[in-house]
């Protein structure tokens, strides 16, 4: 009747057998991280030749759960558990770290934002790297490479000192209260730069750069050699159909998601020098 239940697994011997009696999964989770675990599991069982990564290590995007008055916090890397591992970007190419994001069907815009803006400093360390955005429908995948292309590509593969640059314009722009009406790719530009630009250096060059000290030519001049080669992809993958549809209950009643009968794709983007392609 295109309905199905999700069963939660949650038993400690269980989990144990495989040595993961400690695995995140055994908790209670929202409906839409139950759906974005199944969109995962679909592209994990129709990807199973990968040679996907499954342990933390240092210097990773991490987050700190903070325990009870007895215990220490703890420190968790990449929480949000999406595939990551070792692909080429296209036939013939280099393998290269390849990191990813799960669409539940169910998010918004701004929950890609944030991912990115919690990478960020990660992909920054990496010389080349591809991206793929994995999700059941392929409704948001414009969107996506848009907003990647934005926060991601452009500001890791043009001229730093052209992204200094605007960041002070656009900076003093929101300062002197300029903007009648905020322009949203100004200010996700302004909150990124304000991370990646965060030091005395940059703060005293700002300062130098308002009150006329120094000039638009000076600043080129002095990050002119700072032009860092690293191709970067970016790709969209749609799971296959699900045979056993997720039935949802809503406020309003009982409801279930819709099938998404496309079949699966790979897409990827932004090809560059074959040759000067580097894993992480």
């Amino acid at each position: 009747m295109r309905r199905g239940s999700i069963f939660h697994l949650f038993s400690r011997t269980i989990y144990g057998q495989i040595d993961k009696d400690n695995l995140r999964n055994r908790k209670r989770h929202s409906f839409d991280f139950m759906r974005s675990r199944l969109v995962l599991l679909d592209f994990i069982l129709a990807n199973q030749d990968l040679n996907y990564f499954e342990t933390e290590q240092d210097s990773l995007p991490a987050k700190v759960y903070e325990g009870g008055p007895e215990s220490k916090p703890t420190l968790r890397y990449f929480v949000d558990k999406f595939p990551l591992f070792l692909s080429s970007p296209f036939s013939g190419a280099p393998s290269v770290a390849t990191l990813s994001y799960v669409d539940s069907g169910f998010e918004t815009s701004s929950h890609f934002v944030s991912h990115l803006g919690a990478y960020q400093g990660l992909f920054r360390q990496l010389k080349s790297f591809r991206f793929l955005y994995i999700a059941a429908k392929d409704a948001y995948f414009q969107k996506a490479e848009e907003r990647f292309r934005s926060l991601v590509t452009r500001p890791l593969e043009s001229d730093v000192s052209g992204e200094i640059l605007r960041y002070f314009q656009v900076r003093r722009k929101w300062a002197r209260q300029e903007y009648v009406v905020p322009v949203t790719e100004d200010l996700e530009f302004l909150n990124e730069a304000r991370r990646r630009f965060h030091s005395d250096r940059f703060e005293n060059l700002y300062q130098a750069w308002s009150n006329g000290t120094i000039t638009e030519r000076d600043l080129r001049l002095e990050f002119s050699q700072l032009k860092p080669d690293r191709p970067v992809f970016f790709g969209t993958f749609l799971v296959h159909e699900h045979r056993s549809p997720v039935a949802e209950i809503l406020r309003r009643g009982d409801g279930c998601v819709k099938d998404t009968r496309n079949p699966p794709r790979h897409l990827s983007r932004h090809p560059r020098d074959v040759a000067k392609l580097l894993g992480a």
